[in-house]
């Protein structure tokens, strides 16, 4: 038990130890099921995962605000930057995308959003903000599901910021989460000028899902891998 809490995620061979291993497996396996069924655990193939409470959801997004925090806030100043009159901006859900709203100064650019935290926080500012409908996603804060992505359809942003899990120019930019990524993908259909807010950890790294073609956005980041620099026109580092 003291694994999971600490990995996460354990698989049943780092468990088996010993010259005796069938019985052991056995065991180990009676073990898992037992505290599958007490909701400790989820028992997965190969092994388990630990199981997520509503306090580690939002334990997780005051996480990510810390990791890398100075990059993230230099990304975030410049992208709040290209924000010029009368724009219509898409406002992403995301970490880096909530470190704009305090560089933001055009008051006369009008937002759409499907972050509830980034809608509170543009109004408590002054701005003209549309929160989206639909189903609220406690681990990321954000608004998915049908209703957001019929409300989306309606829509024609001059500029939009999206957060991403990963940057890859094989697999484009990528979530672990297919509702999630409907809706990144669809604003960002409906966007002329999309850019992508990517501290450098995120290069190279590949979740389940893509939501656009590495070449259909503008990347904004604070350091670009060596093997990636001068070869792609759509990187700003700042």
């Amino acid at each position: 038990m003291e694994l999971i809490l600490t990995h996460c995620t354990i698989k049943t061979t780092n468990l088996i130890k010993g010259e005796d291993a069938y019985a052991y497996r056995k065991k180990t396996g009676r073990d898992l099921n037992v505290l599958h069924q007490k909701g400790v655990l989820v028992k997965v193939f190969g092994g388990a995962v630990r199981k997520e409470s509503r306090i580690n959801l939002k334990e997780e997004v005051s996480l990510r605000k810390e990791q890398l925090r100075d990059e993230k806030i230099r990304i975030a100043r410049y992208a709040a930057s290209l924000i010029q009159p009368e724009d219509f901006i898409y406002l992403d859900a995301g970490t880096t995308t909530g470190y704009m709203i305090p560089y933001i100064t055009e008051r006369t650019a009008v937002f759409v959003t499907n972050a509830v935290s980034h809608a509170l926080t543009l109004a408590e500012n002054g701005f003209r903000v549309i929160l989206i409908g639909g189903e609220l996603k406690a681990a990321t804060e954000a608004i998915v599901g049908n209703e957001a992505y019929v409300s989306l359809q309606k829509f024609n942003f001059t500029k939009g910021f999206w957060g991403t899990n990963g940057v890859s120019t094989v697999s484009g930019y990528t979530t672990p989460d297919i509702n999630e990524a409907m809706i990144k993908e669809c604003a960002m259909k409906h966007t002329q000028a999309p850019y992508v807010l990517c501290d450098n950890r995120k290069f190279h790294q590949v979740s389940p899902v893509s939501f656009g073609d590495f070449n259909s956005a503008t990347v904004i980041t604070d350091r670009v891998p060596e093997e990636l620099s001068g070869h792609h026109k759509n990187i700003i580092v700042v």
